[in-house]
């Protein structure tokens, strides 16, 4: 690969790496000591330059650090979702101490995701079962959702601020409503199970090959990205080391596209910024992978019935590149906002964070 940029996090792994929404310059790592099993969290805010990556402040916390969010109404200032349950708020312009703290989770914090339409509020998830909705101007949450098992990603819409997603241990994906009536279970409207076949329309889908899907084992949903060009279209893998996309607006439908390749689970996925059928996926096989989910690829399959019905084709997602540069689990990896549209950030657990150009990838 030509273009690849490395930062160190000595004695620190990394769990999660995000772009600022603000500068192509600027993005930051949040850490914990000794993989999050036990020990302190550090937060890196990096810059980059002539000189290649550089440290522009820490922030240090009394337990590991699961995930962070840029605010989206203060370019200096960002959350980082904590292992004690808490959530805290820093700014660069100041000092050691987080400018906000809060703290109502039971367990671990392990999202976290800013509001990127109306900016006014963020969103954390939690191993305690709940996703809530914060203002940072207080303390205490908003809201609460309850999801009931361990939850381990949540995140708005990008074009409806009231639309909330949360994928959790019960194979499930649920989408929450924020302009139903709270009586209304909890604003809940739908709930996908990632791993069933198709259950509405034709009551069974085929894949590219002609063969009825079937469906999966259930297992651990770990990680889930809206399309920022198709907003009915979420991507979600977990452990059992496949990408699925679904369309919300048919929850019994299955899924829409299947990516495998991933030997084992996939920790993160990241839909690009950039294009509508690209995404990205960091795994625990120390692998990062560009993908295209076939939506922009002509499918051409046509597979008759006994009942004369057609039934919906699964389709074949591609995989268009492998970034293997990582030495242990990959953890985080997030687009850059600006620039051509193709430079990645990805971090692991081998403590280094790498910005490489999945554009070149792509060219091979």
């Amino acid at each position: 690969m030509a273009s690849m940029l490395e930062f160190r996090t000595p004695g620190y792994n990394p769990y999660a790496v995000k772009y600022s929404p603000y500068y192509d310059s600027r993005l930051a790592v949040a850490t914990a000591a000794n993989y999050g099993i036990v020990g302190n969290g550090r937060l890196f805010c990096l810059g980059l330059s002539a000189a290649g990556v550089q440290c522009e402040k820490t922030f240090e916390t009394n337990d590991a650090q699961y995930d962070l969010a840029w605010s989206e109404i203060n370019e200096n200032q960002l959350i980082v979702a904590c292992g004690d349950g808490s959530i805290k708020l820093f700014d660069i312009n100041v000092d050691n101490f987080p400018v906000m703290n809060f703290h109502e989770h039971k367990r671990e914090t392990f999202s976290v995701c800013w509001n990127p339409i109306t900016k006014d509020s963020f969103i954390s998830s939690s191993w305690d079962g709940t996703v809530k909705v914060w203002s940072p101007t207080r303390n205490a949450s908003i809201k609460t959702l309850p999801i009931g098992c361990c939850t381990y990603s949540t995140s708005y819409c990008p074009s409806n601020p009231a639309l909330i997603s949360a994928v959790s241990a019960d194979s499930s994906l649920r989408i929450f409503d924020l302009r139903t009536p709270v009586s209304a279970k909890y604003h809940l409207t739908s709930v996908i199970p990632v791993h069933a076949p198709a259950t509405g329309g034709q009551g069974y889908s085929r894949l590219a090959d002609g063969t009825i899907y079937s469906g999966a084992v259930p297992n651990e949903v770990l990680t889930h990205d809206w399309n920022k060009y198709n907003d009915t279209v979420i991507a979600a893998a977990g452990v059992d080391r496949v990408i699925r996309t679904f369309d919300i607006r048919n929850p019994a439908g299955g899924p829409l596209a299947i990516m495998t390749g991933h030997e084992y689970a996939v920790r993160r996925v990241a839909w690009s910024p950039h294009a509508s059928d690209i995404l990205v996926s960091a795994s625990y096989d120390m692998s990062v992978r560009v993908w295209t989910d076939g939506s922009t690829m002509p499918q051409n399959v046509r597979h008759a019935v006994p009942s004369g019905r057609e039934p919906d084709t699964v389709r074949a997602g591609a995989q268009l590149g492998l970034m293997n540069r990582h030495t242990e689990f990959v953890t985080g990896v997030d687009w850059c906002l600006f620039g051509t549209g193709g430079w990645c950030a990805s971090a692991g657990w081998d403590e280094r964070v790498l910005l490489w150009d999945a554009a070149s990838l792509l060219r091979g």
